[in-house]
């Protein structure tokens, strides 16, 4: 990769004093330091990097995400969209990798799991991811927002009444961290014994523990039956919509296309919740409104969007040839990122507030943009409002800029959310929840589970004569590898 002269370094040009690029090694092809993304350092203060980037290479900087493992990041807002948008030029699908078909990305690669291919709509082009995507859309289409915030309204009080008397909390390990779990069981449609199931079966697969390789197969055995039971008993559900979907998903695919939907749906959703709630409860902006009885929920998430962004650098696209972009010479198969968080933090895009304006990059754009804003937003939107309604009064139990951030090059992440509260006494309710079985405390009323008023599709579900068979209860090593990017979201990578 060449760059501009007036924007690149050249022989006698060194990174400006305190630039990260100090620290990252030569990337390959004589392309200069590669700024690390993957230290403490850049996960504390990553927007003062991004400028550096900015400041020394100009819109296209040369990163290194793991040690060894080199991309090139655009901090760009306008050539960020222009990448996100062309399809002629740029690929999504991993195979068109070159350093890792050529064997020079090690197979433990901490960022491999992020970046591998798996035939699902996130690593697919052309005819196949618009088969994979329009299952997957007109599936979360039909999701009622008004049942999907009754739940997570539900879901919310029982978690806070696990906590409010105690008077202190972790809002991320405790609450932003479950919600979206408890919300996937519902979603798709599975019974109310196993929401309790699936947040202990997470934990333990994030953990990387002694327990996370059976925790992993618990899980792909417990999606597996969800498939199978429901091509013989098809609901109002996103697993029996997926299954219904004249794109006629087998079990792998639609196995695949749960994972996605659970990779992109469980831990960003919590950063959103938790890097929300932190902007709450420490920016003055909100905390003046928020005491006036008035709060900005809504505000609040666009700023997140704009500012720090779950996933702050993904969108991962393989040039397909040798081009310019920015005065930038991209490669053939060397993987260019878009830093979302960057680009809308460029300074033609920067403004005081930025209240009703969702121009931002953080859903990404073009053919892969995120399918699930709406449902993510409600999910948000209702979580935090429900913990600001019940404890008015709580605040951070460390300053903000205490707070830890997780490392890691894709996500902006915190750490724990300690917070601290006047204790609430324990409610009839929160009494009868913390002595009932957790299948109890989770169980939904009749009628509860029917997300959408329209009838189930059950006119073009198999019958049971031709349903597919379930899978064996012993996962292959190959699907094993499937939820290893769940483990390395998770943990910062």
């Amino acid at each position: 990769m060449t760059y501009r002269s007036d924007v690149g370094p050249d022989a006698s040009a060194a990174p400006p004093p305190g630039c990260p690029a100090h620290a990252g090694g030569g990337a390959p092809g004589g392309r200069g330091p590669a700024v690390p993304m993957y230290g403490a350092d850049f996960a504390a203060d990553p927007h003062t990097a991004y400028e550096r980037m900015r400041a020394t290479y100009g819109p296209i900087a040369p990163v290194e995400l793991s040690p060894g493992v080199y991309a090139s990041l655009v901090t760009s807002y306008s050539l960020g969209l222009e990448i996100l948008r062309d399809t002629e030029r740029f690929a999504k699908d991993p195979r068109n990798w070159r350093a890792m078909a050529e064997g020079e990305v090690p197979e433990d690669c901490p960022v491999g799991p992020m970046m591998m291919y798996r035939p699902n709509a996130l690593f697919t082009d052309g005819e196949t991811h618009a088969r994979l995507r329009g299952a997957i859309t007109d599936s979360l289409d039909r999701v009622d927002p008004h049942a999907l915030s009754e739940y997570v309204e539900r879901s919310a009080e029982t978690l806070i009444d696990a906590f409010a008397s105690r008077g202190e909390a972790d809002l991320l390990s405790e609450y932003a961290a479950v919600i979206p779990l408890l919300v996937f069981n519902q979603l798709f449609g599975a019974v109310a014994a196993d929401g309790p199931k699936l947040v202990a079966t997470m934990a333990k697969l994030f953990d990387s523990g002694e327990e996370a390789h059976q925790a992993n197969e618990d899980l792909l055995r417990w999606i597996s039956g969800l498939v199978a039971g429901k091509r013989q008993q098809p609901a109002a559900d996103v697993t029996s919509w997926l299954i219904a979907h004249p794109a006629q998903l087998a079990d792998d695919e639609m196995m695949q296309q749960i994972i996605l939907l659970m990779a992109a749906g469980t831990d960003p959703q919590s950063n959103l919740i938790a890097n929300a709630l932190r902007l709450l409860l420490s920016d003055d902006r909100f905390a003046g409104e928020l005491s006036g009885g008035s709060m900005p929920v809504q505000d609040a998430i666009d700023e997140v969007l704009w500012n720090d962004p779950p996933m702050a650098n993904y969108g991962t696209r393989f040039p397909r040839y040798d081009c310019d972009v920015g005065g930038v010479r991209l490669r053939k198969g060397e993987p260019v990122l878009v830093s979302y968080a960057a680009a809308n933090n460029e300074a033609a895009m920067a403004s005081d507030r930025r209240s009703g304006n969702r121009a931002h990059l953080a859903w990404s754009a073009g053919a892969h943009r995120c399918p699930a804003e709406r449902p993510a937003r409600v999910i948000a939107s209702v979580a935090i409002e429900r913990l600001l309604d019940r404890l008015p009064d709580m605040e951070l139990a460390v300053p903000a800029d205490r707070l830890q951030w997780r490392t890691g090059p894709f996500h902006r992440a915190l750490a724990a959310v300690p917070v601290r509260f006047p204790p609430q006494l324990a409610t009839p309710r929160a009494q009868s929840a913390a002595s009932a079985p957790d299948v109890d405390r989770f169980a939904e009323t009749p009628g509860d589970s029917q997300w959408n008023p329209s009838p189930a599709p059950s006119s073009s579900t198999p019958p049971a004569g031709i349903s597919t068979p379930r899978q064996p209860a012993s996962a292959s090593g190959g699907r094993l590898r499937l939820l290893s990017s769940l483990t390395a979201w998770w943990r910062g990578l």
